[in-house]
């Protein structure tokens, strides 16, 4: 049986709050009571749903991930576009909620969040390979792109670049990063045997 409106509503409400504290006050520092006193609830009604904080971070990571993977989702539903257009839209759809994401990415990179750091990109790769795969396949069939492998090309450029442009690992300076931004198009383009220049509107998005 699925979850009342109210029940899901309240457990929103919970989130909400939690990110909120989260990002402002920081994960270590909020309290399961900061919680409760945003929210405006006893602490029964808090264990409902959540059995601890390190419950409700995941929660609150695994929504982020699901906003990024359902518009991706739509993206790729979308008849009227092509493969190279629903790439553009699907990395640039990412931009969505960013500041609130920004915020968000901020406080899984301070020291002790490590492993919720690394779930949010686990989720994020493993939701998504599915989805860009099918866009890949679509490309091939249109002739735009050519790889023999369109899941194994997607899961190793998404491993890659979530690590080689991920700041809490990497402190590149504006112009090492715009090298690897380069070089990562470059390799993006050539191993899917894509059209010189077909992936430059990246360039912006990961030199920033």
């Amino acid at each position: 049986m699925g979850m009342s409106k109210e029940a899901a509503q309240r457990k929103t409400e919970i989130l909400d709050a939690a990110e909120k504290l989260f990002t402002t006050k920081g994960y270590a520092k909020t309290t399961i009571n900061d919680i409760l006193h945003e929210v405006e609830i006893a602490k029964g009604t808090f264990y409902y749903y959540f059995t601890s904080k390190k419950e409700v971070m995941n929660a609150v990571v695994d929504r982020f991930v699901d906003l990024e993977v359902n518009a991706a989702k739509a993206v790729k539903a979308d008849q009227t576009l092509s493969a190279p257009e629903k790439i553009l839209k699907i990395i640039m759809g990412q931009n969505q909620h960013e500041l609130r994401k920004e915020k968000m990415i901020e406080e899984l990179h301070v020291v002790g969040n490590a492993e919720m750091h690394q779930k949010s990109l686990t989720e994020t790769i493993l939701k998504l390979t599915p989805i860009l795969t099918d866009v890949i396949e679509q490309g091939i069939s249109e002739g735009v792109f050519a790889t023999p492998y369109p899941k194994e090309t997607i899961e190793i450029l998404l491993v890659s670049a979530s690590f080689i442009f991920d700041e809490g690992v990497f402190q590149w300076t504006p112009e090492e990063k715009l090298q690897k931004a380069s070089a990562f198009i470059y390799i993006l383009e050539n191993v899917l045997a894509a059209k010189k220049g077909s992936f430059q509107y990246l360039l912006k998005k990961l030199s920033r």
